[in-house]
């Protein structure tokens, strides 16, 4: 029995009335509406619904809110595409949270994690990528920083185990550094077993998580 396609996402679409991008990025999803790339579009003038704004936290237009993804600026054709081909997939999530923490909207990214907690697993598939931007890797670091010790992060503690694992060292370090974050008894196991690792600063860290588990 064939598997049945994920639905074309909703659109949500702000603009103003003076706008100098709106009419392209409007055009576009009108285009994309007509080939059944999205299933439904909805227009908001902002000067005429500014409650919608404040609602949505939306300081300025174009604004576009593919499925759970959120665009400002202009964007092409192609760009809004590839957002809707990727919406409500991991694939998706990652690209999102990248392209926050690389223009530095870091904290629409660490509101967008405390609101979507499952947006953690596109931290995770970032945290084992070794060659991440470092602007990309310090962001997560605040993100995690501000899950500390709640329950949605110790949700997480095997799978930065299992990151203890990876073979590059900056990775382990990480992962780590974010298991003592948790607060989690259940972290200390992996990072005892980091005590005995190559590199010396993946056993500090390890050190210094396991005395504040204690």
């Amino acid at each position: 029995m064939n598997e049945k396609s994920s639905p074309a996402p909703e659109v949500m679409m702000l603009l103003g009335t003076h706008c100098p991008h709106c009419p392209q990025v409007l055009n576009a999803l009108g285009e994309m509406v007509k080939k059944g790339e999205i299933s439904k579009l909805e227009v908001i003038n902002l000067e005429q619904r500014p409650d919608i704004a404040k609602e949505l936290g939306v300081r300025s237009a174009p604004w576009v809110r593919i499925g759970r993804f959120e665009l400002t600026g202009l964007r092409s054709l192609q760009e809004l595409r590839e957002w809707a081909e990727k919406a409500n997939s991991s694939e998706g999530m990652v690209l999102q949270l990248n392209e926050l923490l690389t223009s530095g909207q870091l904290d629409e990214a660490v509101s967008l994690v405390k609101k979507e907690p499952d947006y953690l697993d596109a931290v995770m598939e970032i945290l084992a990528e070794p060659d991440a931007k470092i602007n990309v890797r310090i962001g997560i670091g605040v993100i995690m920083e501000e899950l500390q010790e709640t329950e949605v992060l110790q949700k997480y503690v095997d799978q930065l185990g299992e990151l203890t694992r990876h073979e590059a060292a900056p990775v382990r370090t990480d992962a780590a550094h974010y298991l003592a974050l948790t607060g989690s008894a259940d972290a200390r196991p992996y990072l005892q077993a980091l005590l005995k690792d190559e590199s010396a600063e993946v056993r500090e860290v390890a050190e210094d998580g396991l005395v504040e588990l204690a």
